[in-house]
């Protein structure tokens, strides 16, 4: 695994995300009050960029498209895509999938994802 440096500390709010592009991976960092994250960055329902999301429950994404929710820190699943209603039917052949997470750490004031 290879750290790269996506930002500084002082670019990214508490609360707030923001969206990268590390090559060919596309990934989003969040800032929440215990520290930095980093998660892939479309939606496992329907590839929806998770960067558009919302962060909700101080600590997950919600996807802007179907609604579905994941934690930011597990990148597991806390609610599959259920908006529109009749969505639920596509579900059927779209199942409940994490996200890949990256790991971050923050160097000298500097943001750094491991890929």
């Amino acid at each position: 695994m290879t750290k790269h440096n996506v930002c500084d500390e002082s670019d990214i709010p508490v609360g707030d995300k923001k969206p990268f592009k590390l090559g060919d991976t596309k990934l989003v960092v969040y800032h929440l009050q215990d520290g930095f994250y980093a998660t892939q960055h479309s939606c496992t329902h329907l590839f929806a960029p998770l960067g558009k999301g919302k962060i909700v429950e101080d600590c997950q994404i919600q996807c802007p498209f179907h609604r579905a929710r994941f934690d930011i820190r597990s990148g597991d699943v806390v609610e599959w895509a259920n908006f529109p209603p009749g969505v639920q039917l596509l579900n059927g052949l779209r199942g409940e999938k994490s996200l890949k997470t990256y790991p971050v750490s923050v160097e000298n004031g500097k943001v750094m994802v491991e890929l």
